[in-house]
Formats: structure tokens, sequence, C-alpha cells
């Protein structure tokens, strides 16, 4: 019985220490006071405040509540030890083992603890060097972080895209709702470089092709960052709809520009001018909250306009599909030799790797 107090004890000890890390008494303080919200007569008066409310409050049951479960039975099994009989013993230590195998699971979150890690994630994609190989590649790494997307339960929403001449993506924009999806994706900003042979080549020659993918963290909640309207410049222009040059032109396409740091997001889908007005903002939000990661400023007009660190020949990864086939992450050092399981959206190991890596730096 000593060995498994001891070993209840230290168990007890890392959970409490992860938990105070991960402020988890505070974020369910929070979350007990937007409940008591909720049920209020006058609550849902604003329907859209209300909404997002209800989101926030379902964001901090998923962090808080298996802490609190894992905390609860540790303390009914200190409870059970405390009483010294014996022939609780396999039942504690098959509880215990349970508790070990939870807090294991769980302690991968301690990885996704910045600050905006808990936050869904805006991805946006732009073929490099390589022509319409490039373009081609842009499409593969779009559908790669579908599939992955979807074997990870997350939502995915193209909000732009600008099609190839011949084939792939020239750019696209997408939107991927889901727990940590920031957190998780966030190591994938950077150029991605694949080498194959080409399927647009008559002579099936070599190439080497690029994709730049920008990875940030929605930030849709105009509080969350706020942003001097002084420090805006928008535009609104027209834009082509489906059937060629001139056809169907609306006035809706709306460019915004943030000023001290000149990044610049234009949204032009068939909506109205207000709704890719917000769009845009939303856009521009998480471009600044990503530049603001980057160079660890906590101030906007700190800033030192976009990162240009991250441009062609400075790619994270590279996909080798020939000579020999294998996927190496220039960072972690991660290596595997199936790059057709990892294009098809098996990229745990490869993220786990990063977080890990970034962990220990």
């Amino acid at each position: 019985m000593e060995q498994l107090k001891k070993q209840a004890d230290d168990l007890n000890e890392a959970v409490n220490q992860a938990c105070e890390q991960l402020k988890i008494a505070d974020l369910n303080k929070q979350l007990t006071h937007l409940k008591e919200r909720s049920v209020r007569p006058d609550f849902w008066t604003d329907a859209e405040e209300a909404q997002t409310t209800m989101q926030t409050i379902a964001k901090l049951e998923r962090k808080v509540k298996p802490w609190l479960k894992l905390q609860q039975n540790l303390t009914e099994s200190h409870e059970l030890l405390e009483l010294n009989d014996t022939s609780l013993e396999a039942e504690l230590a098959q509880q215990l083992r349970k508790g070990e195998e939870s807090f294991n699971q769980l302690k991968k979150t301690l990885q996704l603890n910045g600050p905006y890690d808990d936050h869904d994630a805006i991805i946006s994609l732009y073929a490099g060097a390589g022509g319409t190989d490039a373009q081609d590649w842009t499409q593969m790494l779009v559908r790669m972080y579908g599939r992955f997307a979807e074997k990870t339960g997350w939502k995915t929403t193209i909000i732009e895209e600008m099609p190839g001449e011949e084939a792939g993506l020239k750019s696209i924009t997408m939107e991927v709702d889901g727990e940590y999806a920031y957190g998780k994706l966030k190591g994938e900003h950077g150029v991605h470089r694949l080498v194959r042979l080409s399927p647009f080549n008559a002579d099936n020659l070599r190439q080497t092709s690029f994709a730049k993918v920008e990875v940030m963290p929605k930030i849709a909640a105009p509080e969350e960052l706020v942003i001097d309207d002084k420090d805006l410049k928008i535009d609104v222009y027209r834009s082509g709809g489906h059937g060629g040059q001139s056809v169907n032109t609306t006035d809706s396409a709306v460019r915004v520009t943030h000023v001290p740091t000149g990044i610049s997001v234009a949204i032009q889908n068939e909506r109205s001018q207000l709704q890719n007005k917000e769009t845009a903002l939303t856009i521009l939000r998480s471009r600044l909250a990503q530049l603001q990661v980057e160079q660890h400023q906590n101030r906007l007009e700190d800033l030192k306009g976009p990162n240009q660190s991250a441009e062609w020949g400075n790619q994270i990864r590279s996909y080798v599909l020939h000579p020999y086939k294998q996927v190496k992450d220039l960072r972690s050092r991660y290596e595997t030799s199936d790059p057709d399981a990892v294009l098809d959206g098996d990229l745990e190991p490869i993220v786990e790797s990063y977080l890990e890596h970034t962990l220990h730096l």
C-alpha cells in the first residue's frame, strides 16, 4: 500500500502542477460565471452575443471538465488509500493506472497553452515557384489539410479561392473550426517544397515546386484585438461574378489595409459588401495576431510589418516523391518514408513532433 500511496501522491502533484499551469481554477470560475449569466431571463435578448457566450461555455467545458474529473478521481483514490484496506489494493492499482493514462493524454494540452492555441484557424495557401506544378501542389496541400481536419473532427469552410489557368490553385483561404485548431496547425506556417516527376511536363522530368502556407488564429471578436479605426484604410471596388469579364460585376469587393504595417486583405466573394468587410476585418485581425506571435510584441503599434522570413527558399518541410520517398520537417527533424500517408492527412505525428520540438527550445 505504501508504494501505491507514493504513486498516488506523485500523480496528484503532477496533475495539480499542470492545472496550475493551465489556470484550470480561473477558467472554471469564468465558466461558472458564464453559466449563471446564460440562465438569466434576458440572456437571449441579444441573440448574437448569447450565441457567442454559449460557444465560449462549450469551449471552456471541453478544456476544464476532463481536468476536474481527473482531480476528483484522484481525491477519491486518496481517500480509499487512507483506509489502509489491503483488500482494495488491486482496485486502487487499476484506478491509478487509469489516472496515469488520462493524465498522459491530457498533458498534451500543456503544449497547446499559447495565447491563441485554443482558437479556430484561418489558413491561406499560395502557389510559389513552379508554375502549374506549384498550383497543383497547392491543391494537394489543401486536400491534405482537409483530410487531416476530417480525421480530427474539425470543420473546414472555403472563404475564397483563385483557380490556376490549367490546374490546381493560385491561392485559397479557408477556415478550420475545431478544438485547438490553431494550436495544432500553427507549425504548418511556412514554405512547403515538393519534388516529383511532373505530370504537366511532356518529358515527365523531375520538378521542384513551392507553396506558401499561412496559418493564423481566427480572431472573430473585435474586442480580442482592438484596431484603431484611424489605422484602417477601406476601399470598395467592383468584383466580377461568373461568366467572364465584366459579367455579373458588383460593388461588393472590399479591401481593408492596416496602414501602420501595410497588411492588406481583399475579399471579393459574391456576398454583400458588409459581409465581405466583416470577413476581411476578421482575417486582418487574425494576421495581426499571428504577427504579434511571430514578433513577440504586446502592442499593435510595435509591429514592424509582415514577417519576410518565410519566403521562397526558406522551406519548413520537404516532400520528395522521386527519386525516393520521404517527408522531412526541417525544424523538428521528423522524417517518414511514407509521403502518401502524409498527403492523405496523416499529420498527427508531424504535429506532435513539432510541438515537442518547440516545447524544448
